[in-house]
C-alpha cells in the first residue's frame, strides 16, 4: 500500500513555479490554469474598484491572487482572485509566507473549466475558514453572488446594485465590473 506524502504550506512556497500557479488542498497540490483575458481585466477591473474604496474610507487591505491558509495539518492554502482583509485584521509586520487564514471578503471570478463541485467546495473552504462573505462573478451571465452562507446567494444581475455588510458603506452597479465587449 503507497503512502502519499502531503504537502505544507512552507512546500508550497517554496516550489519553483515555471509560470505554474498552485493551489494547497488538504495537503494535496492542485495546479491551477492561468486565467484567460476576461477575467484578468474583470479581476482588475474589481481591484481597482473596490481597492479605491477601500483605501479613501481606510476600511483596510485588497490582495490580488495572494494565498490564505486556511486549515493545518493537512494545509490548504487558497488563492481568490480578489480579497478584501479589513483594518482590524490586517498583520503587521505583513507575513512572509500566506495570510493565516481567510480574508473577510474572497471575490472567485468563474472561469470556463470551473464545475459546480469545485466552485462549491471553494465557497464552503472560505466560509468554513472565517471568510464573511464570497463573491462569485459569473462573466457570461454578467451577475455576482454573493455569499455570507453556502447555499443561499443573494443574486445581483448587471442592472443592479451590489453591496455587501463586509464592506461597511460599499456599493457598486454590477456592469462596471464587466469589460465592455
Amino acid at each position: 500500500m503507497a503512502t502519499r506524502t502531503l504537502l505544507t504550506a512552507d512546500d508550497l512556497l517554496r516550489l519553483p513555479k515555471e509560470g505554474k500557479r498552485y493551489e494547497l488542498v488538504k495537503g494535496e497540490l492542485v495546479e491551477m490554469a492561468p486565467p484567460g483575458d476576461e477575467h484578468g481585466e474583470i479581476a482588475a477591473t474589481i481591484a481597482r474598484i473596490l481597492g479605491t474604496f477601500v483605501i479613501e474610507h481606510g476600511l483596510g487591505s485588497i490582495r490580488v491572487e495572494s494565498g490564505f491558509q486556511l486549515s493545518r495539518d493537512p494545509d490548504t492554502v487558497r488563492a481568490p482572485d480578489v480579497a478584501f482583509i479589513g483594518k482590524d485584521r490586517l498583520i503587521r509586520p505583513r507575513p512572509k509566507g500566506y495570510y493565516p487564514g481567510a480574508p473577510d471578503v474572497a471575490v472567485e471570478i468563474l472561469s470556463p473549466n470551473d464545475t459546480f463541485r469545485e466552485v462549491q467546495e471553494r465557497i464552503e473552504a472560505w466560509l468554513s475558514a472565517g471568510a464573511k462573505s464570497v463573491w462569485l462573478v459569473d462573466p457570461d451571465r454578467r451577475r455576482v453572488m454573493v455569499y455570507a452562507h453556502p447555499h443561499r446567494p443573494q443574486v445581483f444581475e448587471a442592472s443592479e446594485t451590489l453591496s455587501d455588510p463586509a464592506i461597511p458603506g460599499f456599493s457598486v452597479r454590477v456592469a462596471e465590473l464587466f469589460p465592455e465587449g
